[in-house]
């Protein structure tokens, strides 16, 4: 879940040392800026007890993510609010390598925000690096447990009884029940809008027209704008192999994960194999691209914009500002969703929704400079008045109050420079509540609406299904990271088979070196991680 979006999206849906004396300080009294006791009462933000400037490390483990805290009113706001301003520190590149390079050292920023299943996260909590909230917020802010959602406290909560950081974008059960009429998924199948019509709207729910389909767009419009049409793409090549060919096609083709209480192995499944094999065989007509195997998501950012791809199989959120700045300069040009790979039964997609696992997950490390001001600021961060902040903005400049309702006012909707002027909505997204924000979503436009409308009813929840993956550090977390960097190299060997017995023969070599490695003991570990979570979960 994926992002410097702009208006309508996901609404449907952080090296600095101190000295010892100050932490002692923070320890002894509550805070290293506070001379009184604070009186801890759990009806009490926190953090209204101390405003005086102090200044937290934020790392955000995204190389894409370019907003900085203190340009924009929002973030401006805030700070003057809190007293606490914000150094954003982001990967220059690969974020895998500046994250393990931090954790060796030892050497953490005050605040860490990764992806929710990133192996990193285990490895963190496992190393005693990061602090416990829930014993920070017994010592300094018990307001936490009033923000807090108890079900995603619960459900992060370690075997140790503690829980060691917080999600965004988190949707449990019972808010599914309460929301679920109004969530979209993120995983669509997107097409240019001008070149699918123009070739007659044609079915790409099977093989045989999904290649027709891509050939037909190639050979009516072989360059954009004097670069070649890329017929497909995906999201992009990792060591792990491709998100938009994994969970995201099987997810299209409706292939259960689980089968008579049992986890079922979707990378076996016949449906899943014959759509690898037609991916294949469109590099064999020469509709893929070798940009698609290379490209990072800057490169495949400008290249929507330009509007070089006939098709995606893509998260649509991350082609929202592209889409939005496209949709502006011409609509008939924006990428639209259609139904798009289907098994044999064509058989409506079973598309992630929200789950309450969410998209990322923050954390305080042990380096932090004052624990008191942390947990406050976090507990603030999750609060409803603080989502409404980071949400809405500031009154007057991004919203006003109508009839006894907070909006976003028209002027500002109409503004494209967004989240770099005004800082409002997913411009600090770290610890959205993407249900809370349900309260001040503006009226969907286009080209987001179509999109939404597209995937409702198609939206399920996955929470179950969700943590499976043993910690990098164990035996079958190694297996895991093995089997998972195999899959990665294998991957893209068989879209590059010269034909299906060439795919075969490197498919079944994969499964062999698969359960060579100890597959049957990570799925064991997922069998059990799954009854336990159906049973956190509250599922019969």
């Amino acid at each position: 879940m994926r992002k410097g979006l702009i208006v309508g999206m996901l609404f449907c849906m952080v090296f600095v040392s101190v000295a010892c004396s100050s932490t002692k300080s923070s320890e002894n009294t509550g805070s290293s800026n506070s001379a009184e006791p604070v009186v801890l009462d759990p009806n009490v933000p926190g953090w209204k007890s101390d405003l005086t400037p102090i200044t937290f490390d934020w790392y955000v483990n995204f190389s894409w993510f370019t907003n900085k805290w203190g340009e924009d009113y929002t973030s401006k706001y805030i700070t003057e609010k809190t007293g606490v301003n914000v150094n954003l520190i982001v990967p220059a590149g690969n974020e895998n390598e500046k994250l393990q390079t931090m954790i060796a050292s030892g050497d953490l920023p005050d605040f860490l925000t990764l992806g929710v299943d990133d192996g990193a996260v285990q490895k963190l909590i496992d190393g005693g690096l990061v602090e416990s909230w829930n014993e920070l917020a017994d010592k300094y802010d018990p307001y936490f447990f009033n923000a807090s959602d108890p079900d995603k406290v619960r459900w992060f909560t370690q075997e140790d009884g503690n829980f060691y950081g917080y999600p965004n974008a988190s949707s449990s059960p019972n808010d599914f029940t309460k929301y679920g009429v109004q969530y979209t998924s993120n995983q669509s199948f997107l097409v240019r809008k001008d070149m699918y019509e123009a070739l007659g709207k044609p079915d790409m729910r099977t093989p045989e027209g999904f290649l027709n389909a891509l050939q037909a767009a190639k050979e009516m419009y072989p360059d954009v704008d004097g670069q070649p049409l890329i017929p497909l793409t995906f999201h992009e090549f990792t060591d792990n192999g491709n998100y938009s060919l994994e969970n995201f096609l099987q997810n299209f083709l409706a292939i259960p994960q689980e089968k008579d209480g049992k986890l079922y192995d979707r990378t076996t499944d016949p449906e899943y194999i014959k759509w690898l094999k037609t991916f294949r065989k469109a590099n064999e007509m020469g509709l893929l691209s070798k940009d698609i195997f290379i490209d990072k998501r800057p490169q495949v950012d400008e290249k929507v914009t330009q509007g070089r791809y006939f098709s995606m199989l893509y998260q649509v959120s991350d082609v929202g500002p592209q889409n939005a700045e496209v949709y502006l300069s011409d609509p008939n040009k924006v990428y639209i969703p259609i139904d798009g790979p289907s098994n044999s039964n064509l058989d409506q997609p079973t598309l992630a929704g929200p789950s309450i696992n969410g998209w990322t997950f923050t954390l305080i490390s042990k380096n932090v400079k004052d624990k008191k001001r942390a947990i406050e600021f976090m507990t603030y961060m999750i609060s409803e008045e603080g989502q409404k902040d980071i949400a809405l903005g500031v009154e007057g400049i991004t919203y006003e109050n109508v009839n006894g309702k907070d909006q976003f006012i028209e002027s500002y909707l109409k503004d494209t420079s967004g989240s770099t002027k005004y800082g409002a909505q997913q411009a600090f997204w770290m610890l959205m509540d993407t249900n809370m924000w349900l309260n001040w979503a503006p009226p969907t436009i286009e080209p987001y609406l179509t999109s939404q409308e597209w995937s409702k009813g198609k939206t399920y929840n996955f929470s179950e299904f969700n943590q499976l993956d043993p910690a990098g550090t164990s035996e079958e977390g190694i297996i895991a990271t093995n089997i998972k960097q195999l899959w990665g190299k294998t991957l893209t060997k068989l879209l590059l088979s010269k034909n299906d017995a060439d795919f075969d023969e490197t498919f079944n070599k994969f499964i062999k070196e698969r359960d060579k490695l100890g597959f049957d003991k990570v799925v064991a570990y997922q069998q059990k991680k799954y009854e336990e979570n159906r049973k956190k979960l509250g599922i019969e």
